[in-house]
């Protein structure tokens, strides 16, 4: 967006940009903005994937792979925020989920659009190679009792994935790791053991095969300057640097994607969280970690114009 540097920075809002797992089969139904849907093709042609196609012509069991979840969210979430700049609001803070960063990272300048999209999709493909080669998923637990935490570094091939906020995480594991889990999870102290329809044992130690694959196509990109600030999963610090964030995003694979803290690392003057479709995740756990006077989640490009403030 050629008018986006002339914008005044809103420094208490953040914008939230999600992973994989917020998608849904026919998310870009109803965002097919009139200015900015053009960004779907450049993102299709760039990953060489029909991403228009998995916006609107597909069924969630269409988008559940790894490799075609990726560049759709991060097509639709980019749609999302250029639209939002379109409104004369452009945060200050920009936080992703896993995913979420690269988004995070075009959105605020340091990445491009067509260089975000190539590597979501070296990524994607890396992440779908090495989850064949060991099969593995992830298992969401909810309801810790104290200690359940500490439970679980007993457990064989089971690791934390995502803490997403008080007494809410998602593990990692191999098929036999899980089923142990899932069997065992009330007397390790949760109350509730989900498994989540993904493709594969993600921010663990057996997506360590992709990491060598991104690292080259991180290496191989332009990194541009900007005056945002993002907070990143891997450690919830603050980073702007081209040479930090190549090493934090090689890291994000094989670590726990801390969102709670953070969230919790964004200052008291954020008092306005506007999540990027596709929406409602990110809301959902912010909610559970820390009060913000406003939080926006529109389902749709109509309610996100509606958005003033």
């Amino acid at each position: 967006m050629s008018d986006a540097p002339s914008l005044e920075f809103r420094d208490d809002v953040v914008a939230l940009f999600p992973g994989q797992g917020s998608l849904h089969g026919g998310a870009g139904m109803e965002w097919q903005s009139p200015m900015f849907w053009e960004i779907v093709a450049r993102v299709s042609d760039a990953a060489r994937v029909d991403v228009a196609k998995l916006l609107i012509g597909s069924v969630d069991e269409d988008v559940v792979r790894t490799d075609r979840a990726q560049i759709a969210t991060f097509a639709l979430s980019i749609v999302g925020y250029y639209d939002l700049l379109a409104l004369g609001i452009k945060p200050r803070y920009l936080l992703g989920h896993s995913l979420g960063e690269f988004s995070a990272l075009v959105a605020s300048g340091l990445l491009t659009v067509e260089d975000g999209a190539r590597l979501i999709g070296v990524r994607g493909a890396a992440m779908a190679r090495a989850a064949a080669a060991t099969e593995g998923s992830m298992v969401a637990l909810m309801g810790a009792d104290e200690g359940a935490r500490d439970a679980l570094d007993g457990l064989d091939n089971v690791w934390v994935a995502n803490i997403n906020g008080p007494g809410q995480i998602v593990v990692s594991g191999t098929r036999a790791g899980l089923d142990d889990l899932l069997a065992r999870h009330k007397e390790l102290g949760w109350r509730r053991a989900t498994p989540l329809p993904v493709g594969g044992a993600f921010h663990s130690p057996l997506m360590a095969p992709a990491q060598s694959e991104l690292d080259k196509a991180l290496a191989s990109v332009e990194w541009g300057a900007t005056e945002s600030v993002l907070i990143s999963n891997v450690d919830a610090k603050e980073h702007v640097s081209a040479h930090e964030w190549r090493e934090l995003l090689s890291r994000q694979l094989t670590s726990p994607v801390q969102f709670a803290d953070a969230t919790l690392a964004l200052p008291d003057t954020v008092t306005t969280s506007i999540e990027m479709p596709p929406s409602g995740v990110l809301t959902g756990l912010t909610k559970r970690i820390r009060t913000f006077e406003r939080q926006l989640s529109p389902a749709t490009l109509v309610e996100l114009e509606g958005i003033e403030l």
